[in-house]
């Protein structure tokens, strides 16, 4: 949001970049963001009025530091550091500043071995000359590798699948046909019903599913069992308003600390779509967690297992649970697993995602949304995390027309 409202004032200001991009685990969709970068793209001549334009913007409490290549000013949200650099070597300043520092320095040792040097934000040739990148594409290039996107740059794998030439492609916000856990008024979100499916029209979206929290979620409001089919009228008037727009009636559903789940299997197969969560860890230890989402996967009436980690980023890693039993159990069972596009989650991480992936479980990627206005960065957090864990599209349920949605619902529902 910081570099977001940044940019946006940079642009209403009309300081001389060509473009302002954010940088480092900003970019990386890193889950937890150390500091705050942008990188402005501007002719030589326009540094200068660039970096004190961008002095004056009114959201400047003070100057940090500055020299001729970047400035950092502070205000009350924090600290933000832009930097500058020229149109033919925006591609290089872009990788060195995006990082990962691990990344980074694997890219330097490659360069090394090409008889290159790759050293703060320049890339030199044998003989000392600039090598120069205007795009990030031709930078890799330069060092014979495959484009490998930011989100990817953690110095994992990526070097070697760069350099043979097999970095999948990766999903992307376009290819998200609709979105499949939000909350409206009926439980714990701000916004109508009508609200968010306007919203997510807004967006392109050809689906979404209305997924309150039930009973006895530890949500601050719920959906009670006696207002399900009231609720259902509600999404019925919306569908006739809505007509290019399939809304779904779902449910989040909590798994209680006895295994079962909120609503019973009656109340549960009146829902287009079932999602199962576990708020509540009841102070069961890992395995005893593992069984509770076991007994959950296995039900055929549960079709999505959300933020299956319950992790909140920087504050609380998540539930120690066996993930190779869970992914196997989803794979086998036809269950897909999310990864949550909400801050407070952002959950399957990257790194679970692939594995979950690799072990053959549908993916689903929702904004977990509970105001209108968050739907699309909600969804873009979202896409970013799961292309942390090189996700595809075709591993991505959502990014599937309606009636695959419904087919993938309906193969478990026939196993009952």
């Amino acid at each position: 949001m910081l570099a977001s409202g940044a940019i946006r004032e940079a642009q209403r200001v009309g300081l001389p970049a060509q473009s302002i991009t954010p940088l480092g685990s900003l970019r990386r969709f890193a889950p937890d963001i150390g500091d705050v970068s942008l990188l402005a793209i501007a002719d030589a001549a326009r540094h200068t009025e660039l970096l004190s334009g961008f002095a004056r913007i009114p959201a400047v409490a003070a100057i940090l530091s500055r020299s001729l290549s970047h400035i950092t000013m502070a205000n009350d949200r924090g600290a933000i550091t832009l930097r500058v650099t020229v149109p033919e070597e925006a591609g290089t300043a872009l990788v060195w500043h995006t990082g990962s520092v691990t990344h980074t320095r694997q890219l330097q040792s490659r360069a090394q071995r090409l008889g290159l040097t790759f050293d703060n934000g320049r890339l030199l040739d044998r003989h000392g000359a600039s090598l120069m990148a205007d795009t990030e594409a031709s930078f890799y290039g330069h060092l014979e590798l495959q484009d490998v996107p930011p989100e990817l740059r953690e110095g994992g794998d990526e070097i070697e699948a760069a350099a043979r030439g097999d970095l999948p492609v990766l999903v992307r916000t376009s290819d998200i046909c609709g979105d499949l856990h939000m909350h409206s008024t009926w439980s714990d979100g701000r916004d109508s019903i009508d609200q968010m499916v306007f919203a997510s029209q807004q967006l392109g979206y050809d689906y979404v599913a209305i997924t309150d929290h039930s009973e006895r979620s530890l949500a601050s409001r719920q959906l009670a069992a006696a207002d399900i089919q009231r609720q259902r009228a509600d999404i019925e008037k919306v569908r006739a308003r809505a007509r290019r727009m399939h809304v779904l009636h779902g449910i989040e559903v909590d798994m209680m600390p006895d295994g079962s789940l909120d609503f019973d299997d009656e109340q549960l197969a009146g829902f287009d779509i079932v999602l199962a969560s576990l708020h509540d860890d009841a102070g069961h230890d890992g395995a005893t967690l593992t069984e509770r989402y076991l007994r959950a996967i296995r039900h055929p009436l549960v079709n999505v297992i959300t933020h299956p980690a319950n992790r909140t980023p920087a504050r609380f890693e998540g539930y120690h649970l066996d993930f190779d039993a869970l992914f196997a159990a989803a794979a086998e069972t036809g269950t897909a697993m999310e990864v949550d596009g909400a801050p407070g989650h952002l959950d399957l991480d990257g790194a679970l995602a692939r594995r979950a992936a690799a072990a053959g479980v549908m993916l689903v990627i929702d904004s977990d949304c509970h105001r209108s206005d968050g739907l699309a960065r909600q969804m873009r957090f979202g896409v970013g995390t799961a292309r942390r864990g090189w996700i595809r599209p075709e591993q991505v349920l959502n990014t599937r027309s309606i009636d695959e949605v419904r087919a993938f619902i309906a193969r478990k529902r026939a196993r009952r």
